[in-house]
């Protein structure tokens, strides 16, 4: 775990995903910013937000990488993250952008899960290094 935890602050530190000119490149969206799979419901044809506690501006590449890369996309069996992206018709920045986000949010993740009490942990045993594993596996992607 603390080989990906350098290794993805290392990224973060080279990177420009905080600058000023990153969100600029993409259109703004009215976003949920909150990409756990209980906050959206499918009825087959239709997905429906439910819950908007953390929405507000942002763009689709972060809100997809908020999917993507919420715990409970691949906690619990797992979201086809390629069919879903596949869905989207992405302009180059987000595309450039969607990687990016998705490794600050496999970072993020995995600063969360490695703060889990071992005497009260709130998710199953290996969830950290499981994420540790996923954020490797992005920081080498591309």
């Amino acid at each position: 775990m603390a080989a990906a935890l350098h290794a993805g602050l290392t990224w973060l530190d080279a990177s420009d995903i905080a600058g000023e000119s990153q969100p600029a490149r993409v259109p703004a969206v009215f976003g949920p910013g909150d990409g756990n799979l209980a906050n959206y419901l499918w009825d087959g044809t239709r997905v429906r937000v439910v819950d908007f506690e953390e929405s507000g501006r942002s763009d689709r590449a972060y809100e997809l990488a908020e999917i993507t890369e919420h715990v409970s996309a691949w906690l619990d069996g797992g979201l086809d993250v390629p069919a879903f992206l596949g869905h989207f018709d992405l302009a180059p920045a987000e595309s450039a952008r969607l990687v990016d986000c998705r490794r600050l949010l496999a970072l993020l993740w995995l600063f969360l899960l490695a703060m889990d009490r071992p005497d009260r942990p709130r998710n199953p045993p290996g969830t950290a290094d499981h994420q540790a594993r996923r954020l490797l596996a992005l920081l080498d992607e591309g």
